[in-house]
């Protein structure tokens, strides 16, 4: 099994406890995502100290992550695609077609995971600033190349 994390829409706030949840997962994530709204490169560099990271840029991240970030990325792991980008309705492929196992993607702050034609699509929520009445969440999927699946948990953070 590899185990990845998955965050989004931190808008620059790296929760202590995020931090504490990440590095401690059993087991150990191979891999953290970030769907975007990342808000900083601290975000980032405290991402990376947990496991190795790909991001890709929201709507409100100015340069320079909007620069040194794709808006969209295609990660490669134990055989399977997952396609990242930060809102869904600006996908511009078929993921079944393209063969993605996991589209996961942000924006809403609204945590979801469902299956559409064979693919699953993860938004993990937001871990930044609080908004609305949403809860503070993340998530993480567990891929097994041997089966050749994906399954997502979505997380939430005590306050």
């Amino acid at each position: 099994m590899i185990w990845i994390g998955v965050v989004s829409d931190t808008h620059g706030l790296l929760r202590p406890e995020l931090v504490s949840a990440l590095a401690e997962s059993r087991p150990r994530l191979e891999l953290i995502l970030h769907a975007g709204d990342v808000g900083s490169l601290a975000v980032l560099d405290g991402l990376a100290a947990i496991a190795p990271i790909r991001a890709v840029h929201g709507n409100v991240d100015p340069p320079p992550l909007s620069t040194r970030l794709p808006a969209s990325d295609l990660v490669e792991l134990g055989g399977m695609s997952l396609y990242l980008l930060h809102e869904l309705a600006r996908l511009d492929l078929d993921p079944r077609a393209a063969g993605i196992s996991a589209l996961v993607f942000g924006h809403s702050h609204s945590p979801e995971s469902y299956r559409k034609e064979g693919v699953l699509y993860l938004n993990p929520g937001s871990v930044g600033p609080r908004r609305f009445d949403l809860p503070v969440s993340f998530a993480r999927l567990a891929l097994d190349p041997e089966q050749h699946t994906v399954e997502a948990e979505l997380l939430t953070l005590e306050r």
